[in-house]
């Protein structure tokens, strides 16, 4: 099934690309809040640690194909972090340098995760700068090469209190260490049908860079991409946020019982819907309109990618068939006729006067955007994500250039 991207031109794509990376980080700004009050602090971060060593070593392989930079060294290291909803450019502002093929360095001028964090205290600032980052860094550097280790140079809480840049780590690749072991999560989720989704292929003949083969630039200027290029970044992107949440779901399960983790799942999805709709709908000017609605839910990554997510639209009808979205058990499940409140969430980032009337069955239902008498007041879910500086962050226009070793 061709990506519903397509339908977009390419400017409208080169908008879109950010904005999907910065909803991806987001996407545990919603989550983190409701799995601390069901789990502590503490077990947050083991969450978070088991969800992105999960879904990152897979994702990073899936994006390095697509854009042909598959290797085995630092620069194909920081290519993948650039394409990553870890880190979502100038909000995660990952400034690069190159000594040679094993050895490099990044430091973060901004951090949007910390500016969010770094009000709740230090020992939350130690939760993901120490607990959390350690881990995971490792994890996706090693999708790259399993002898490579990311080590900090410094990094918060920051002495003194406005240290900039905010962190700095090392990058180095030694073949004498042992190679590191996938995580249990990673092996399970390697089965999903979201790890192995084909997507449209590229078209190399179409205006535009095809791939991301050429050397490392400081930053990505998407409008330098051809527009299926972009379609297919942007496909891989959404993907990469179903796969973290079929991480997120799998340690949640291990530590609570069945009825907790689909509150606390929904909860997730309730909140990154609102606010990645509003985001969207800002970015790609849509109207604020039922119409302009509809438009947004099908280009809103909780029914995408096209061919993971089975939707169709007409004559104002979005209908969803049974998908391979479903059979992952992931964002899909938790939306229908029982569980309206994700759409609602969408719409309503359009209008707060718009409902949703769903009908059918669990995996086969049909949706129309209604306009409703008065204004619904936003939810808790989606005030909850809104606290991250991410829901309102504002991208830069930026040139980027070949970063050469030193």
């Amino acid at each position: 099934m061709a990506s519903r991207y397509r339908t977009l031109d390419r400017d409208q794509l080169a908008v879109l690309v950010p904005e999907l990376l910065l909803c991806g980080q987001l996407i545990d700004r919603s989550g983190m809040a409701w799995c601390i009050g069901s789990l502590g602090r503490e077990a947050m971060a083991q969450v978070a640690v088991e969800e992105w060593a999960a879904a990152s070593p897979i994702y990073t392989r899936r994006m390095q194909r697509a854009l042909r930079f598959e290797g085995i060294d630092v620069v194909t290291i920081f290519k993948g972090l650039q394409l990553d909803i870890g880190a979502p450019p100038q909000f995660m502002d990952f400034r690069y340098t190159v000594h040679d093929r094993w050895h490099g360095e990044f430091s973060l001028s901004h951090c949007g995760a910390l500016m969010d964090v770094e009000p709740l205290g230090e020992a939350y600032v130690r939760s993901m700068c120490h607990d959390i980052e350690d881990p995971t860094f490792d994890a996706t550097a090693a999708a790259t090469n399993p002898r490579a280790r990311i080590r900090p140079i410094h990094r918060p809480p920051r002495t003194p209190a406005d240290r900039h840049p905010h962190c700095a780590w090392t990058v180095t690749i030694e073949e004498s260490w042992p190679p590191a072991v996938l995580s249990e999560g990673c092996r399970e989720l390697q089965g999903s049908r979201a790890a192995t989704v084909p997507l449209d292929p590229i078209d190399p003949h179409e205006a535009g860079l095809p791939d991301y083969s050429g050397p490392l630039l400081s930053d990505l200027d998407f409008t330098a991409f051809s527009r299926s290029a972009l379609v297919r970044i942007a496909d891989e992107v959404v993907l990469q946020m179903q796969l973290l949440s079929l991480g997120f779901v799998r340690a949640l399960r291990r530590r609570l019982p069945q009825r907790e983790v689909e509150r606390v799942a929904t909860k997730q999805l309730v909140g990154i819907a609102g606010v990645a709709g509003e985001r969207l709908h800002r970015a790609l000017g849509l109207p604020t309109s039922a119409s302009g609605a509809l438009r947004l839910l099908e280009l809103h990554p909780l029914l995408n990618p096209a061919g993971y997510v089975e939707v169709s639209t007409l004559d104002g009808q979005l209908s969803v068939r049974p998908s391979p979205a479903h059979q992952d058990d992931g964002w899909l499940w938790r939306c229908g006729p029982a569980s309206t409140a994700p759409l609602q969430a969408i719409v309503r980032s359009v209008d707060p006067r718009l409902d949703v009337e769903v009908a059918g069955a669990p995996n086969r239902w049909s949706l129309r955007v209604v306009e409703g008498g008065s204004a619904t007041p936003e939810c808790d879910e989606v005030a909850v994500t809104r606290l991250s500086t991410g829901s309102r962050f504002t991208f830069e226009k930026r040139t980027g250039l070949p970063i050469v070793a030193i």
